[in-house]
């Protein structure tokens, strides 16, 4: 089974930034998203797991994606 591979519109690189950064700069950049318009996120922040797939679904976007590589995780998020 092939899953889709998803091109993002933008990149929000917060790797090294300590928590809780990287969930807030995902909750400032997800409103300039487009409809239809994909944000990934990189952060190795281990709450974010927690708090950027929560925060986006409860503000109406769709997690299309969440990769973990070591401590490196990846989001993609669609408005």
């Amino acid at each position: 089974m092939n899953t889709p591979a998803y091109v993002p519109d933008y990149r929000l690189d917060m790797v090294g930034e300590p928590c809780p950064y990287p969930a807030v700069a995902t909750l400032e950049a997800m409103p300039q998203l487009k409809p239809g318009e994909i944000l990934e996120v990189v952060s190795d922040c281990p709450q974010s797991i927690n708090n950027i797939p929560l925060d986006a679904k409860n503000h109406g976007y769709e997690v299309l994606e969440i990769q973990q590589d070591g401590p490196t995780i990846r989001y993609l998020i669609r408005r």
